[in-house]
């Protein structure tokens, strides 16, 4: 996107920010009347066990690169056998001026499953920064709306109330990560609405689909600085993923997006229908720079290192086009989304779908003047990830990007009390390799979470 054009795109929606922060601030008690603002706090403990597992990687790494005694590389389970750890502290912060503006921010502290590399990333992250001006995207009142976001924020094609704590392989795939940019809502009435996005689009890079996300590249690998390291996490599975958006970049071409939306009944009449078709596409950078890690993205990711192991690619453009349903009927909840992506002219399709059901449970203990076991709710998720990249370099470093995932996610959320719950759940993964051999990689993950809203 060209200058003038990135001027036109981003000029009026700082203008209105600046507008908002001036309506604000007036000197008459109806501007604080109408400014709002509600705080919030979460907290997450975990207890996960990884199975333990290692393969060969092919490519001929140098010595100095290896642990002492170990004449090749391998990719290994991150963080193999029982551990308890404090994953994310989190505050939030929502504001409000009138019924047109809003605004939102969200930072995490500590961040331990969100950080890639997971040793050498940054510890405190602002996930979530925006302005909102015009209707609220869930307010269905049938009449013609419409909104402008600046700021970071999820994609809208994006599963935002998942029913458990880890994430699907297409979820963690194409949209786990939230994205800097502007994007513009307008609904037809109830029924139809549309949905365009201009962003400065997530880096590609790699990560395994379980808790951690391994170390690839960090400084602790780095010979010149430790010599025969022997880190104490591994790089695990990786797949290729949109990565952390790290910094604001204004140099390279937006990634634009589009969806178009059909939805039918409403949440609170105790059923809603959300049919969704949408697509997004960017050209590759030809590498793109992640914290704590001396690796690139993009291009420079996919081909390999030194440019002489790369994947079977071609160009440099990068697109997806998927469908998206969302099903609430009571306290039934089914979410379902398929994506189609070309890479660098490689091919990946997969599609996941999650079913969860609470329920209410009724009043035995109390506490405080507080429920006991207030709710449950039991969930399952199903996903696929198929990538088509036959070709290319036999050693390029993660052979693992070119296998067929399959991930069976089940678990059940306890409340325990109002603003607390704890969740259990099992990942059972098959990977099938190149040779057709099927490995696992599973994991156990309870989390005890803490919500102060």
């Amino acid at each position: 996107m060209s200058g003038i054009l990135r001027a036109l795109a981003l000029g009026p929606c700082l203008g209105l920010v600046a507008a908002a922060a001036l309506g604000a601030q007036e000197g008459a008690p109806d501007g604080a009347e109408r400014l709002r603002i509600h705080w919030g706090f979460e907290a997450k403990a975990h207890f996960r066990d990884s199975e333990s597992f290692r393969f060969a990687s092919p490519f001929p790494f140098p010595s100095d690169f290896l642990p002492p005694g170990q004449s090749r590389g391998f990719l290994e389970t991150v963080d193999a056998g029982q551990a308890f750890e404090l994953s994310v502290l989190t505050l939030t912060l929502d504001a409000a001026w009138g019924e047109s503006i809003t605004a939102r921010a969200k930072i995490d502290f500590i961040d331990l499953y969100d950080r890639n590399p997971t040793s050498s990333d940054r510890e405190i992250d602002v996930d979530e920064l925006w302005i909102r001006f015009g209707s609220d995207p869930a307010r269905l009142d049938g009449a013609l709306a419409l909104y402008a976001k600046l700021g970071k924020f999820g994609a809208f094609e994006r599963q935002n109330d998942r029913h458990l704590e880890s994430y699907g392989l297409i979820s963690t795939a194409f949209n786990r990560f939230e994205d800097q940019g502007l994007e513009v809502g307008l609904d037809f009435g109830r029924h139809l609405y549309l949905r365009l996005s201009a962003t400065q689009g997530n880096p590609l890079f790699f990560r395994d689909p379980n808790a951690l996300a391994g170390d690839n590249g960090t400084p602790e690998l780095d010979p010149r600085r430790n010599p025969n390291p022997q880190p104490a996490l591994k790089s695990g599975f990786p797949i290729l993923y949109d990565a952390e958006v790290e910094d604001f970049d204004v140099d390279s071409e937006f990634e634009t997006g589009a969806g178009l939306g059909l939805r039918f009944g409403d949440r609170d009449l105790g059923w809603f229908v959300d049919l969704l078709a949408w697509g997004r596409q960017r050209k590759l950078a030809d590498t793109a720079r992640l914290n704590g890690t001396f690796y690139g993205g993009d291009l420079d990711l996919l081909r390999g290192p030194f440019n002489q192991h790369s994947l079977p690619i071609s160009g440099d453009e990068k697109r997806e086009v998927g469908a998206n349903l969302w099903l609430y009927w009571g306290g039934f909840s089914l979410f379902g989304q398929y994506v189609a992506q070309e890479v660098a002219g490689m091919d990946r399709t997969g599609y996941e779908a999650e079913i969860a059901w609470r329920f209410d449970l009724p009043l035995v203990w109390a506490a405080g003047g507080r429920q006991l076991f207030p709710s449950l709710q039991p969930a399952i998720r199903y996903s696929y990830l198929e990538p088509e990249f036959a070709g290319g370099a036999p050693t390029f470093p993660a052979p693992s990007v070119r296998w067929e995932w399959v991930k069976l996610d089940y678990g059940i959320r306890l409340g325990l009390i109002e603003g607390i719950d704890l969740t259990v759940e099992f990942a059972d993964h098959t990977m099938t390799l190149a040779n057709g051999r099927e490995v696992s990689n599973d994991e156990l993950l309870a989390t005890l979470r803490w919500r102060v809203d």
